[in-house]
Protein backbone atom coordinates (compact mmCIF):
# COMPACT_ATOMS: atom_id res chain seq x y z
CA UNK A 1 0.00 0.00 0.00
CA UNK A 2 1.43 3.37 -1.02
CA UNK A 3 2.05 5.97 1.68
CA UNK A 4 -0.77 8.53 1.91
CA UNK A 5 -0.53 11.85 0.07
CA UNK A 6 -0.75 14.87 2.34
CA UNK A 7 -2.37 16.97 -0.38
CA UNK A 8 -5.31 14.55 -0.61
CA UNK A 9 -6.17 14.97 3.08
CA UNK A 10 -8.49 17.39 4.76
CA UNK A 11 -6.96 19.42 7.58
CA UNK A 12 -8.68 17.12 10.10
CA UNK A 13 -7.31 14.01 8.41
CA UNK A 14 -3.88 15.62 8.09
CA UNK A 15 -3.74 16.20 11.83
CA UNK A 16 -4.12 12.49 12.50
CA UNK A 17 -1.80 11.52 9.65
CA UNK A 18 1.02 13.78 10.81
CA UNK A 19 0.65 12.59 14.39
CA UNK A 20 1.02 8.97 13.30
CA UNK A 21 3.76 9.36 10.65
CA UNK A 22 7.42 8.82 11.47
CA UNK A 23 8.91 10.12 8.20
CA UNK A 24 7.83 12.54 5.48
CA UNK A 25 8.82 11.95 1.86
CA UNK A 26 9.36 15.03 -0.31
CA UNK A 27 9.66 14.23 -4.04
CA UNK A 28 11.79 16.73 -5.94
CA UNK A 29 12.57 16.76 -9.61
CA UNK A 30 12.73 19.09 -12.58
CA UNK A 31 10.93 20.30 -15.66
CA UNK A 32 13.66 20.12 -18.28
CA UNK A 33 14.59 18.59 -21.59
CA UNK A 34 15.07 14.86 -21.70
CA UNK A 35 15.92 14.49 -25.35
CA UNK A 36 13.44 14.16 -28.19
CA UNK A 37 11.80 11.04 -26.77
CA UNK A 38 11.09 11.59 -23.03
CA UNK A 39 8.83 14.07 -21.25
CA UNK A 40 10.08 17.24 -19.58
CA UNK A 41 8.78 15.91 -16.27
CA UNK A 42 10.86 12.71 -16.32
CA UNK A 43 12.77 13.49 -13.10
CA UNK A 44 9.67 14.40 -11.10
CA UNK A 45 7.77 11.39 -12.42
CA UNK A 46 10.58 9.05 -11.38
CA UNK A 47 10.72 10.52 -7.86
CA UNK A 48 6.95 10.28 -7.50
CA UNK A 49 6.95 6.77 -8.94
CA UNK A 50 9.41 5.49 -6.36
CA UNK A 51 7.44 6.98 -3.45
CA UNK A 52 4.20 5.55 -4.83
CA UNK A 53 5.67 2.04 -4.93
CA UNK A 54 6.90 2.15 -1.34
CA UNK A 55 4.78 -0.10 0.87
CA UNK A 56 4.76 1.73 4.21
CA UNK A 57 2.09 3.19 6.45
CA UNK A 58 4.46 5.17 8.68
CA UNK A 59 5.32 7.71 5.97
CA UNK A 60 3.46 10.60 4.38
CA UNK A 61 4.20 11.96 0.91
CA UNK A 62 4.38 15.73 0.51
CA UNK A 63 3.46 17.51 -2.74
CA UNK A 64 6.29 17.22 -5.28
CA UNK A 65 8.51 20.15 -6.22
CA UNK A 66 8.56 19.94 -10.00
CA UNK A 67 10.87 22.80 -11.02
CA UNK A 68 14.48 22.50 -9.94
CA UNK A 69 17.98 23.76 -10.69
CA UNK A 70 18.16 23.20 -14.45
CA UNK A 71 19.99 26.16 -15.95
CA UNK A 72 22.43 23.78 -17.65
CA UNK A 73 19.56 22.64 -19.90
CA UNK A 74 18.32 26.15 -20.73
CA UNK A 75 19.16 25.97 -24.47
CA UNK A 76 16.48 23.31 -25.00
CA UNK A 77 12.80 24.19 -25.38
CA UNK A 78 10.49 23.71 -22.43
CA UNK A 79 13.16 23.71 -19.73
CA UNK A 80 12.17 25.63 -16.60
CA UNK A 81 14.67 26.49 -13.89
CA UNK A 82 15.11 28.35 -10.63
CA UNK A 83 18.34 29.44 -8.98
CA UNK A 84 19.98 27.17 -6.41
CA UNK A 85 19.18 29.81 -3.76
CA UNK A 86 15.49 29.87 -4.67
CA UNK A 87 15.24 26.08 -4.74
CA UNK A 88 17.08 25.78 -1.43
CA UNK A 89 14.82 28.36 0.22
CA UNK A 90 11.67 26.67 -1.10
CA UNK A 91 12.70 23.26 0.21
CA UNK A 92 13.86 24.71 3.53
CA UNK A 93 10.67 26.67 4.13
CA UNK A 94 8.51 23.72 3.10
CA UNK A 95 10.28 21.51 5.66
CA UNK A 96 10.10 24.25 8.31
CA UNK A 97 6.33 24.47 7.84
CA UNK A 98 6.07 20.70 8.17
CA UNK A 99 8.19 20.75 11.33
CA UNK A 100 5.79 23.26 12.85
CA UNK A 101 3.19 20.46 12.78
CA UNK A 102 5.55 18.12 14.64
CA UNK A 103 6.94 15.95 11.84
CA UNK A 104 10.66 16.68 11.73
CA UNK A 105 12.23 13.76 9.86
CA UNK A 106 12.22 13.99 6.06
CA UNK A 107 13.64 12.04 3.15
CA UNK A 108 13.92 14.14 0.00
CA UNK A 109 13.29 11.66 -2.81
CA UNK A 110 15.17 13.44 -5.56
CA UNK A 111 15.05 12.77 -9.28
CA UNK A 112 17.39 15.49 -10.57
CA UNK A 113 21.14 15.71 -10.01
CA UNK A 114 21.14 19.48 -10.47
CA UNK A 115 19.32 19.79 -7.14
CA UNK A 116 22.04 17.98 -5.17
CA UNK A 117 24.12 20.87 -3.84
CA UNK A 118 21.10 22.86 -2.70
CA UNK A 119 19.60 19.83 -0.96
CA UNK A 120 22.80 19.11 0.94
CA UNK A 121 22.91 22.72 2.13
CA UNK A 122 19.27 22.51 3.25
CA UNK A 123 19.97 19.35 5.21
CA UNK A 124 22.98 20.84 6.99
CA UNK A 125 21.25 24.10 7.87
CA UNK A 126 18.04 22.55 9.17
CA UNK A 127 20.02 20.12 11.30
CA UNK A 128 22.25 22.88 12.67
CA UNK A 129 19.16 24.90 13.57
CA UNK A 130 17.66 21.76 15.19
CA UNK A 131 14.52 22.31 13.12
CA UNK A 132 14.44 19.05 11.17
CA UNK A 133 16.62 16.17 10.02
CA UNK A 134 16.63 15.86 6.24
CA UNK A 135 18.11 13.01 4.20
CA UNK A 136 18.68 13.94 0.53
CA UNK A 137 18.37 10.73 -1.50
CA UNK A 138 18.65 10.27 -5.27
CA UNK A 139 16.59 7.33 -6.50
CA UNK A 140 19.46 6.03 -8.66
CA UNK A 141 22.24 6.53 -6.10
CA UNK A 142 22.76 2.89 -5.13
CA UNK A 143 22.07 1.21 -8.48
CA UNK A 144 25.58 0.95 -9.93
CA UNK A 145 25.45 -2.85 -10.13
CA UNK A 146 22.08 -2.77 -11.88
CA UNK A 147 23.29 -0.14 -14.36
CA UNK A 148 26.38 -2.16 -15.22
CA UNK A 149 24.52 -5.43 -15.61
CA UNK A 150 21.63 -3.99 -17.60
CA UNK A 151 23.39 -1.38 -19.72
CA UNK A 152 27.14 -1.96 -19.44
CA UNK A 153 27.80 1.40 -17.80
CA UNK A 154 27.98 2.50 -14.18
CA UNK A 155 26.13 5.82 -14.36
CA UNK A 156 22.67 7.07 -15.20
CA UNK A 157 23.53 9.52 -17.96
CA UNK A 158 20.72 11.85 -18.98
CA UNK A 159 17.64 10.64 -20.82
CA UNK A 160 19.69 7.53 -21.59
CA UNK A 161 18.91 3.88 -20.98
CA UNK A 162 18.13 4.19 -17.26
CA UNK A 163 15.68 7.09 -17.47
CA UNK A 164 14.14 5.73 -20.66
CA UNK A 165 13.59 2.45 -18.82
CA UNK A 166 12.08 4.18 -15.78
CA UNK A 167 9.58 6.16 -17.85
CA UNK A 168 8.81 3.06 -19.94
CA UNK A 169 7.84 1.28 -16.73
CA UNK A 170 5.97 4.19 -15.13
CA UNK A 171 4.26 5.85 -18.10
CA UNK A 172 4.97 4.04 -21.38
CA UNK A 173 2.60 6.29 -23.30
CA UNK A 174 4.94 9.22 -22.63
CA UNK A 175 7.93 7.61 -24.40
CA UNK A 176 8.05 8.64 -28.06
CA UNK A 177 9.29 5.35 -29.48
CA UNK A 178 9.56 6.80 -32.98
CA UNK A 179 12.27 9.20 -31.78
CA UNK A 180 14.42 6.86 -29.70
CA UNK A 181 16.75 6.29 -32.66
CA UNK A 182 17.08 10.05 -33.08
CA UNK A 183 17.87 10.29 -29.37
CA UNK A 184 20.67 7.74 -29.79
CA UNK A 185 22.14 9.52 -32.79
CA UNK A 186 22.48 12.91 -31.13
CA UNK A 187 23.60 11.75 -27.70
CA UNK A 188 26.83 12.45 -25.88
CA UNK A 189 28.85 9.74 -24.18
CA UNK A 190 29.55 11.37 -20.82
CA UNK A 191 28.37 14.42 -18.94
CA UNK A 192 30.53 17.49 -19.53
CA UNK A 193 33.70 18.38 -21.38
CA UNK A 194 36.74 17.40 -19.31
CA UNK A 195 40.34 18.64 -19.51
CA UNK A 196 43.01 17.54 -17.04
CA UNK A 197 40.46 16.42 -14.51
CA UNK A 198 38.45 19.66 -14.72
CA UNK A 199 34.94 19.89 -16.15
CA UNK A 200 35.47 22.91 -18.37
CA UNK A 201 31.99 22.93 -19.97
CA UNK A 202 28.83 21.62 -18.34
CA UNK A 203 25.83 22.86 -20.31
CA UNK A 204 24.12 19.90 -21.96
CA UNK A 205 24.31 21.72 -25.29
CA UNK A 206 28.11 21.76 -25.05
CA UNK A 207 28.49 17.99 -25.43
CA UNK A 208 25.20 16.61 -26.76
CA UNK A 209 23.37 17.56 -29.93
CA UNK A 210 19.97 16.76 -28.45
CA UNK A 211 20.55 16.87 -24.69
CA UNK A 212 20.87 13.11 -24.27
CA UNK A 213 23.80 11.36 -22.58
CA UNK A 214 23.86 7.60 -22.99
CA UNK A 215 22.06 5.10 -25.21
CA UNK A 216 18.28 5.38 -24.86
CA UNK A 217 17.58 2.40 -27.11
CA UNK A 218 19.19 0.11 -24.51
CA UNK A 219 16.28 0.90 -22.20
CA UNK A 220 13.16 -1.18 -21.68
CA UNK A 221 10.17 -1.38 -19.39
CA UNK A 222 11.58 -4.61 -17.95
CA UNK A 223 14.84 -2.86 -17.06
CA UNK A 224 12.81 -0.01 -15.59
CA UNK A 225 10.93 -2.37 -13.32
CA UNK A 226 14.19 -3.80 -12.03
CA UNK A 227 15.67 -0.35 -11.40
CA UNK A 228 12.54 0.87 -9.65
CA UNK A 229 12.28 -2.24 -7.49
CA UNK A 230 15.88 -1.80 -6.36
CA UNK A 231 15.33 1.91 -5.69
CA UNK A 232 12.21 1.22 -3.63
CA UNK A 233 14.12 -1.32 -1.55
CA UNK A 234 16.84 1.27 -0.92
CA UNK A 235 14.28 3.90 0.09
CA UNK A 236 12.65 1.42 2.43
CA UNK A 237 16.00 0.93 4.19
CA UNK A 238 16.51 4.69 4.47
CA UNK A 239 13.04 5.06 6.01
CA UNK A 240 13.73 2.20 8.43
CA UNK A 241 16.93 3.88 9.59
CA UNK A 242 15.37 7.31 9.97
CA UNK A 243 12.06 6.19 11.42
CA UNK A 244 13.69 4.11 14.15
CA UNK A 245 15.67 7.03 15.57
CA UNK A 246 14.49 9.61 18.06
CA UNK A 247 14.78 13.11 16.67
CA UNK A 248 17.05 14.21 19.51
CA UNK A 249 19.57 11.51 18.59
CA UNK A 250 19.88 13.00 15.09
CA UNK A 251 20.95 16.47 16.21
CA UNK A 252 24.58 17.62 15.87
CA UNK A 253 27.07 16.38 18.44
CA UNK A 254 28.33 18.69 21.14
CA UNK A 255 31.46 20.74 20.49
CA UNK A 256 34.50 18.47 20.79
CA UNK A 257 37.16 21.08 21.58
CA UNK A 258 38.94 21.14 24.96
Amino acid sequence: MSPPLLADCSTAAAADLLDDADVALLPTGATEQHGPHLPLGTDTRAARGVTARLDREDCVVLPPLAVGVSDHHRQFSGTLSVSPETFEAYVRETVESLAAHGLRKVVVVNGHGGNDDALRRVARRLRAAETAFVVPWNWWSNLTDEHEELFGRDHVGHAGAAETSAVSALAPDLVDEKRVGEADAGAGDVWGVHVGGAMVLDDAADFSDNGVVGVPSDGSAEAGERLLDAAVADLDRVCDWLGSRAFASLLPAEHQGR
